[in-house]
């Protein structure tokens, strides 16, 4: 696969054509599908093959200080694979790094280049490392591991003993992007799709979704503030409600 410098500036603010294989590289479960689950959602059903990667364990994801730990990994990784099957993903694996402690080492480069030659994506979408202010470090930490993997996996020099050939996907898209350049179209029924995904992470509820999974008023307003911030995330590029990226050209 070939591309030209700045091939980026020339892209079309929306949409683009529905790839044959995408993944999607979370720091911890629902990340994926809070920064592109609507769009996950439209290619799967129009035949894109997805695999969601998922970094860490999401061990840290309670206020329950008395919450058993191991239980809530396993729960989060049961929530995650139910999500994947509302969105229609094919595969989700996790890497299993340490929740709230995840940096971005060559290991962990190493690792999502692994991934990124294994499953050959067209589409690698994930967290926008450059996004000012985020606070969170596994989102800072898997955005710009993600980003230094897909080069190390596009490297026919690097990583030879892996097993796999070098890959270079033809996009990559940033969610939670300052500036984004990029916008997938979300329409009542995807929304649904990413709503009722979202909703699985039933553990989260108190954490991220204000109640949604357990109160039927809470979901509500859960859905219309998502509902209103697509709207605005595709104003920002003059489209109807959108997931907006910052779309890289590897």
């Amino acid at each position: 696969m070939t591309s030209n410098t700045f091939d980026e500036l020339n892209a079309e603010p929306a949409g683009m054509p529905v790839p044959a294989r995408v993944l999607t590289i979370g720091a911890h479960p629902d990340d994926a599908e809070f920064g592109a689950g609507a769009t996950l959602a439209r290619w799967a059903s129009e035949g894109s093959d997805i695999t969601i990667l998922v970094i860490t364990d999401g061990s840290k994801g309670s206020w329950d200080v008395d919450i058993d730990q191991d239980e809530l990994i396993r729960r989060r990784k049961a929530e995650q694979a139910d999500a994947a099957a509302v969105l229609g993903a094919a595969a989700t694996v996790h890497l299993d790094h340490v929740d709230g402690e995840l940096e971005n080492s060559a290991q962990l480069r190493e690792q999502i280049a692994i991934e990124i030659r294994r499953h050959t994506p067209d589409v690698v979408l994930t967290h926008d490392p450059w996004q000012r202010y985020q606070m969170h470090p596994d989102h800072r930490a898997t955005g710009i591991a993600a980003v230094d993997g897909v080069v190390s996996a596009r490297e026919p020099l690097a990583l030879m003993d892996s097993g796999f050939d070098a890959h270079r996907p033809s996009a990559v898209l940033l969610w939670s992007a300052d500036e984004p350049d990029h916008g997938e179209p979300v329409t009542d029924e995807w929304f649904e799709r990413k709503v009722n995904a979202l909703l699985c992470h039933s553990s989260q509820g108190e954490t991220t979704m204000i109640d949604a999974p357990d109160n039927a008023t809470q979901r509500t307003q859960f859905a219309s503030k998502l509902r209103q911030w697509h709207t605005d995330q595709g104003a920002k590029l003059e489209l109807g409600p959108a997931e907006v990226f910052k779309r890289l050209t590897p």
